[in-house]
């Protein structure tokens, strides 16, 4: 039974495995008269939509369940749904409030359980992400992505995957607000060693790729003046984009608040990738479920 919580549930070969699916056109119709359940305590509009296409492509059927008609310890318990889905799809993909619900999933061996985004961790979006860069670069070792705000899920799961594939990992944050040693701990046994700073500038300096998120994630509305505040002079400008490889490009795992961790010169501007890496959502997500339903 295999589970993608994170990242490094994987080996090297079969994350290069997953995203060489991802890039192809040719898939067999895994998924065909099976069903993959998508559940969701928070909303997206990335992750159902790519979810429900790449279970489509593969021939299978896509169930868009909220996370309230579940009730997850409120109706039943976390461990009682997860086998009772099991009884009907062959895969449960989960956007979950707390990561601590997926490996609860995940321990009843039901199914395998995929995780869409919890608060630790955003596997799906870095598959995405590194395929973007591989489809610009090609190979991805030894290329340097400075990751500009707040270490989220969102930037613990891309240090992973990135280093996975040998990329140089940099980070620039206020000092208050910088990674746990054991979240670089486990970057560092994947394979990647973050240079971390709190100088956008020299974070960026002769960069392949700038990558930034929103300094406020959902369910952090009650620290959003301080965070704000803490991370006033981290926007990814066109001046900061300067600092870069004049080749680097620009991403974001999207929604965007321009004018605040990126300006609306940079976001839409030449160098952005965010809108392939909307659309490589969709692809990884195939590639992902070709590879544990085939």
């Amino acid at each position: 039974m295999r589970h993608l919580l994170e990242i490094d549930d994987l080996t090297i070969d079969e994350l290069r495995d997953i995203l060489a699916r991802s890039a192809a056109t040719d898939l067999e119709p895994s998924l065909t008269g099976k069903g993959v359940a998508l559940v969701f305590e928070k909303p997206s509009a990335r992750t159902r939509n790519s979810g429900e296409m790449a279970v489509f492509q593969l021939g299978g059927h896509p169930a868009y369940i909220q996370g309230a008609e579940l009730g997850f310890d409120v109706r039943e318990s976390v461990e009682d749904i997860a086998r009772t889905l099991a009884g009907y799809y062959e895969v449960v993909c989960a956007r979950v409030l707390k990561h601590s619900t997926l490996e609860r999933m995940a321990a009843t061996e039901s199914v395998p359980i995929v995780n869409l985004l919890s608060d630790q961790s955003h596997p799906m979006q870095a598959l995405a992400d590194v395929l973007t860069m591989q489809q610009h670069f090609g190979d991805i070792a030894g290329k340097t992505i400075a990751y500009v705000g707040d270490p989220n899920n969102v930037w613990r799961s891309l240090s992973i995957a990135a280093g996975m594939l040998g990329a140089n990992l940099r980070l620039a944050a206020p000092a208050d607000h910088h990674p746990s040693q054991s979240d670089l701990a486990r970057i560092r046994a994947a394979g990647g060693d973050p240079e971390i700073s709190q100088d956008p500038a020299s974070a960026v300096k002769g960069a392949d790729a700038v990558y930034t998120d929103v300094w406020v994630s959902m369910g952090e509305a009650g620290d959003a003046d301080e965070k704000k505040a803490a991370f006033s002079g981290f926007t990814v400008t066109a001046e900061v984009m300067r600092e870069a490889d004049p080749a680097a490009i620009f991403m974001h795992c999207l929604p965007a608040h321009r004018g605040e961790e990126v300006s609306t010169e940079v976001a839409d501007g030449p160098q952005s990738r965010i809108w392939l890496q909307a659309e490589n959502r969709m692809h990884t997500a195939r590639g992902l479920l070709s590879w544990l339903s085939g």
